[in-house]
């Protein structure tokens, strides 16, 4: 009996032994509590970036003053300074990747980089594959034309006007989709334009300049800053063709991620945003 009895006991220890070994737990985010119970972080991505010391931000380094690349090759803007608190407020190093803007979102979908930031308006199209922060930036899409250009009129006349005629615009924005005549996206009434996509707002600029497309249409600030690159051969119409919000862009369900973002952007939104775009505008 007593042999019998040993015999079952070890075979019972090494069942144990063999259970133990199989539930080792491979969650990086997984802890114990002090009472043995599992744990998993509520910050996972915020801690991965943590760990590999560095966050990789998305953008198009095309789209003065939120994104430029600076004379000494270096990518500036105000977009690039709010992503570097970012960085900073989470320890760790700032990497930018710079694309054509109409691959951002499915390359933030596929994970190579942890957010995106490139003057991106807030649409319903792309909140079906990304999550946004709060807004930073208000902003309008608007026409640009050359100085003899007797163009004007409110936006129905104005977007009557353009139909038919050759849209200078940066490829994958909400200019891109307000000249192909999107209503439901952008409340565009432009019918049947020739639109002439760019990648960058520089360049549909020169296009404009050169006469090679008949207008422009997009953001605000980087009309502005086309027009004051272009010395005084182009200027922008008075009226405003949309309002729309800039936010930088998260993979869907990062809500850790988005909430670091949120406390940074709510230090950067008003006065201290508009000092930014004052001060890259001139760069």
């Amino acid at each position: 009996m007593k042999k019998k009895f040993a015999l079952a006991l070890a075979a019972l220890m090494m069942t144990g032994t063999l259970a133990a070994c199989g539930s080792t737990n491979t969650n990086n985010n997984a802890g114990s509590a002090t009472d043995g119970t599992s744990v998993t972080s509520e910050t996972p991505n915020v801690d991965a970036i943590k760990e590999k010391g560095e966050i990789i931000m998305l953008t198009n380094a095309a789209f003065p003053p939120f994104e430029y690349q600076a004379d000494d090759g270096s990518i500036q803007g105000v977009d690039v300074e709010i992503a570097q608190a970012v960085a900073d407020k989470l320890g760790v190093n700032l990497k930018i990747v710079d694309m054509d803007f109409n691959s951002i979102t499915n390359s933030l979908k596929s994970g190579k980089g942890d957010f995106a930031a490139a003057g991106m308006t807030i649409t319903e199209e792309r909140l079906k594959q990304v999550d946004f922060s709060d807004e930073y930036v208000t902003s309008s899409q608007v026409v640009v034309v050359r100085s003899d250009s007797d163009l004007e009129g409110d936006k129905a006349a104005i977007d009557a006007a353009l139909s038919g005629k050759n849209i200078a615009v940066q490829e994958g924005t909400t200019g891109d989709w307000y000249a192909s005549g999107d209503e439901e996206n952008t409340g565009s009434t432009i019918k049947n334009a020739n639109v002439l996509q760019y990648k960058s707002a520089t360049e549909a600029g020169l296009h404009l300049a050169n006469g090679k497309a008949d207008a422009i249409i997009i953001d605000q600030k980087p009309a502005e800053a086309i027009v004051a690159a272009n010395d005084g051969k182009l200027k922008i119409l008075d009226t405003k063709l949309t309002d729309e919000q800039y936010a930088f862009a998260v993979q869907k369900g990062q809500e850790d991620l988005r909430d670091v973002i949120n406390e940074v952007i709510a230090e950067y939104k008003g006065d201290k945003v508009d000092e930014l775009i004052t001060k890259h505008m001139g760069a």
